[in-house]
């Protein structure tokens, strides 16, 4: 019989937004410069939620909101340095993600990208992904995948931080 997840995915079952939240604080702890995690769901899914803890936990004290018209919200870290947070809703095609220097912004920081299939040709194939899941008011399942052999090893590192502190 083989397993129902990849040796590199994880799933958890948040029980409410404060929940997930620190898992995103877990997640932001590790991020820094050229990291890439894509998040996918509907709407109501989570995922600005998400975000909200790994601006926190990456280490920034600006507010989070869903960049959905601006299209990306840069938040800054205390001591220097970006987190940039592209919301790809609105974008028509992966080609007017090209027009946003993703290279750039992944060479300034770390790139959080909600809505992240809508423009999956125009990211990197590594990457970090966390696709989210309604299950009803107050619990989402949030499944974490791995694309590439440094994410798989980020991956088995978060795992770590998420149930061992």
């Amino acid at each position: 019989m083989s397993p129902i997840l990849a040796e590199h995915d994880l799933e958890i079952l948040s029980r409410g937004a404060a929940q997930t939240r620190r898992v995103g604080v877990r997640l932001g702890e590790m991020l820094s410069s050229g990291d890439l995690v894509c998040l996918n769901g509907d709407l109501g899914s989570g995922k600005t939620t998400l975000v909200q803890g790994i601006v926190a936990g990456w280490g920034s004290l600006d507010p989070v909101t869903s960049p959905t018209y601006v299209l990306v919200n840069e938040y800054r870290h205390p001591e220097g340095g970006l987190l940039f947070h592209l919301d790809a809703y609105r974008l028509e095609s992966p080609a007017r993600a090209l027009d946003l220097d993703l290279e750039d912004l992944l060479a300034a920081g770390p790139l959080v990208v909600e809505w992240a299939d809508r423009i999956r040709t125009a990211l990197p194939e590594e990457g970090f992904q966390a696709n989210l899941r309604w299950v009803d008011e107050d619990r989402r399942q949030i499944h974490f995948a791995a694309s590439g052999e440094r994410y798989q090893t980020f991956l088995d590192q978060f795992r770590r931080r998420l149930f061992a502190g």
